[in-house]
């Protein structure tokens, strides 16, 4: 069995239609229907029916993506085991909304620079859900915030930065009271559903300050051009991206400690990609602090 077949017959059915699979493998629908049909000749069964304009696996076709991933997946960690340690392939890692928006394109232009054979593909979600991706052996490495609880010893972390808390303010409140200015301005509310937030939440909490929440969102970026924009104040990890360079804001240090956002790469230590994966962490430590990039 082809493992392309297997590709074009699982990106039909996350996708729904064959078109769009088609569209994204640059095949045409027929080619994609074709694989398909070669597939369901070689298991004897029906995979894909039809519903209205959109394509769903049949009860077989479910089994068969269960265990396709899987296999796939076991295909490409063979072949990076053989071809030349994994120099060339494909590397699948995830990346937080905050890392996509900072450090990571920055990263990826040394890491291409470096492995131009390899091709990576980025996958966003929560820290949770990427570093859970990462144990599963659903993807290869993660950037994002390290987890409350221990990781287990299968996975290795590399720290990139620390990053306390600050007020956000609009650069002409500079010089006012962190506390009075979280108290007296509208607030802008860092999502209470990721870890910074959550941060966020338990220190106005041990201040004892309640803000005129006015907004809550989860785009740390956005945040800062809303501060910019006047809309009010907010309480965020003080985070280093090329987006909120230009924006009059100000970075107002906290009164009381704060907790840092632990912020890094996650991976397995067994991993056939791990000449890749160290690749990537120089390169986002070059990043982070370019005086120990240019030291190299």
């Amino acid at each position: 069995m082809e493992t392309a077949f297997l590709n074009s017959f699982l990106l039909t059915v996350d996708t729904g239609s064959m078109s769009e699979a088609a569209r994204r493998l640059d095949l045409t629908p027929a080619a994609v229907a074709q694989q398909i049909r070669a597939i369901e000749r070689e298991l004897d069964t029906i995979l894909i029916a039809r519903a209205g304009r959109t394509v769903a696996p049949t009860e077989a076709g479910y089994r068969l993506v269960e265990r396709s991933r899987a296999l796939l997946r076991d295909f490409s960690n063979l072949k990076a085991a053989v071809v030349e340690e994994g120099a060339s392939g494909e590397l699948h890692i995830g990346a937080i909304n905050t890392a996509l928006l900072s450090l990571l394109p920055d990263a990826l232009a040394g890491f291409a620079k470096a492995h131009p054979q390899v091709r990576v593909v980025i996958q966003s979600g929560s820290s949770v859900e990427l570093f859970e991706a990462v144990r599963r052996g659903e993807l290869d490495a993660a950037i994002c915030l390290h987890p409350q609880f221990a990781p287990p010893k299968t996975l290795a972390w590399a720290l990139l930065r620390e990053e306390p808390l600050v007020v956000l303010a609009p650069a002409r409140l500079a010089r006012q009271a962190p506390h009075a200015l979280l108290e007296r301005e509208p607030f802008i509310r860092y999502d209470r559903g990721v870890g910074g937030g959550k941060q966020a939440d338990r220190y106005l909490r041990r201040a004892g300050i309640a803000p005129r929440e006015r907004f809550e969102l989860g785009s740390l970026a956005a945040i800062a051009m809303m501060v910019d924009r006047g809309l009010g104040v907010s309480l965020v990890p003080d985070i280093a991206s090329p987006l909120t360079r230009g924006l009059k804001v100000a970075k107002i240090a906290l009164p009381l400690a704060t907790e840092q956002r632990r912020f890094g790469i996650a991976w397995q230590r067994a991993s056939v990609r791990a000449r890749l994966i160290r690749g990537l962490v120089e390169s986002a430590r070059g990043v982070v602090n370019p005086a120990r990039g240019a030291a190299k």
